[in-house]
């Protein structure tokens, strides 16, 4: 875990290797839970019998649940003590260079990009790169935008 003791401090940090966290396991039933929340019940989800005769080999996690695991990730990966609040902004980028097999231990790196000062705090940038054992390519790497509040 990377701990800033100031916005000042992040901002001088422009450019750092957060670090690595994780891994996380999706497993089947995570992915199952992640299709009842949302309601995208697509068979390459949940269908273990039909997805084994995919091009996949085995069912495969939503995207969308991948790119949720940058929340526990930057929990882990980014620390700014000083400050009233870090709230999620949005994203600049996602892709999903490749699928995640149920049960995939998924970690994840990040760097500060980006630390743009506005009215009463920053407006934070982090490329998060996923990864999974099974794979050469990442998983899903994104731009994450916070608001950090002073």
């Amino acid at each position: 875990m990377t701990t800033f003791s100031s916005l000042g401090e992040l901002r001088a940090a422009v450019g750092a290797d957060l670090g690595t966290a994780g891994p996380i396991t999706l497993s089947q039933e995570r992915i199952n839970g992640f299709a009842d929340v949302t309601e995208d019940h697509q068979w390459i989800h949940i269908d273990a019998e039909r997805a084994a005769s995919s091009n996949f080999g085995t069912t495969i996690a939503h995207g969308y649940l991948t790119l949720a695991l940058v929340a526990p990730f930057l929990e882990k990966l980014l620390v700014v003590e000083g400050v009233q609040a870090t709230l999620n902004y949005g994203l600049d980028t996602v892709r999903f260079p490749t699928p995640v097999p149920s049960g995939s231990d998924v970690s994840a790196t990040a760097t500060l990009e980006e630390v743009i000062d506005k009215p009463g705090g920053a407006e934070v940038r982090v490329k998060m790169t996923m990864t999974i054992p099974s794979s050469t390519k990442p998983v899903c790497v994104a731009t994450v935008v916070m608001r950090i509040v002073e």
